[in-house]
This record gives structure tokens, sequence and C-alpha cells, in this order.
């Protein structure tokens, strides 16, 4: 893939599992460095037209590159080199005093986690287990819904909202600033939302609103299942 950065380590992929205790082990995407932009799921212009291949373009192939390329400058030639990104992103949290490398560990994470979280042809309503789980917490799918999109919309400058499994295993909307995210909080994540800016300026300029509603019609909700089922 042209955008992908070439690096002396090759991705190793493997499943989001359950239990927020096992996350600094086990996630979406295990890259040891130097550290590798991870490959889309899809091809960029596989959302149009609700998300365009130029928003891919800076978005994939500029912002979540470069926080690859920025995490495997500052991370050269010390301890977290040997690490695992999700290690590097535990450590670096330092128990909620962020060091420097958080933030870029942190948005690889976040990033390829999104992606992973849409495809073409998805959106609909969540089905089975999942489906049930939704309405037992948030009481029908249409007032999760309303939850997931007032996370979105009331974030602050740039951030990401959540559904995530708790460690009681009910389900919980939230929403996190910058690189913040689920997994430093003891909770394990199966769905996001990006609403930093350059997630949606391209398409909808400043229109959080708009961008947040055409989110639901690229759910990969059959995604979403999975990593339901696996924090279980």
């Amino acid at each position: 893939m042209s955008a992908a950065i070439t690096q002396s380590r090759a991705i190793v992929s493997q499943p989001l599992v359950s239990k927020a205790r096992q996350c600094r082990r086990q996630m979406s995407v295990r890259v040891s460095a130097a550290f590798t932009l991870p490959p889309l799921p899809f091809e960029m212009d596989a959302l149009e037209p609700t998300m365009s291949k130029q928003t891919f373009e800076f978005h994939y192939g500029k912002h979540h590159a470069a926080y690859v390329n920025n995490l495997n400058g500052q991370i050269a030639g010390t301890d977290l080199e040997k690490m695992t990104i999700e290690e590097v992103m535990m450590k670096t949290w330092n128990n909620g005093n962020p060091t420097p490398e958080f933030n870029n560990a942190a948005q690889v994470v976040n990033h390829t986690f999104f992606w992973e979280s849409m495809g073409p042809n998805k959106g609909g309503a969540p089905t089975g287990d999942l489906a049930a789980a939704i309405d037992r917490d948030f009481g029908s799918f249409d007032a999760f819904k309303d939850a997931f999109k007032a996370a979105g919309a009331t974030q602050f400058g740039s951030g990401w909202a959540w559904l995530s499994v708790g460690s009681d295993g009910k389900l919980e909307v939230s929403k996190t600033p910058n690189a913040e995210n689920p997994w430093v909080h003891g909770k394990t994540p199966i769905l996001t939302m990006d609403v930093w800016e350059h997630a949606y300026y391209l398409d909808v300029q400043n229109r959080r609103p708009d961008y947040i509603g055409s989110f639901f019609d690229l759910i990969n909700w059959d995604k979403v299942a999975e990593r339901y089922a696996a924090a279980m």
C-alpha cells in the first residue's frame, strides 16, 4: 500500500480480546517496533460518498502515518522500542500522567480500531447478543444512538466517542479527549468514532453533527458484535 511506512518488522494482527485486564497484551493491533502503519481493511474509496477517498488520503495516509513515524522517532534507542504498541501505550499513560510518547502510541491504536469499526455496505442495526445487551443497558437501540451521538457532539475540541464493556459486563458510552481511550481506564471498547476535526472537515467542514449522523451508515456491526463476544 502506497501510504504504508516500510519498517524493519511486520505487523502481526490479532483480534481484540475480552476483559479489560487483558488489554495490555491483547488488542486489535499487535505491532513490534519499528512500528508500521497497519493496512486499511478496505480501499480508500470504499466508504464513498459518506466518507471520501480524499479524507482517507489525509486522515489515514498523513495523520495516522505521522503518528507511527513520530512514535518511532520518540522511542528509538529506548526500552520502549522493545515493546508492543499496546505496552508502549499503557506504560506511557503513566497512571494518568502521560509522557510525550503516549499520544502517538494511543493514536495509532485508536485509529486502527476506528477503521476496523467501519466497512462498505454496512450500517443498519446490531443483532443477536449485542442487540440484546444494548436494549438491556440503554433501553433501546435508538436510546443508545442518542447517547453515542451526544458523546461525540459534546466532546469539546478533539477526541473520541466510545461504546465499551465495563468491568461489570455492562455496556457504556463515554467520550475521551485527544488520544485518551477506555483501555487506559480498565474498560474494553467495542466501537469508536473519531471526532477530531480532521476526521470529517474535508467532507462536511465544521458540521460535526452531520458527520456523526452519517457515521451510523458505516458501522460494521458484525465486527462490533465479534468484539463484544470476545469481551464477555
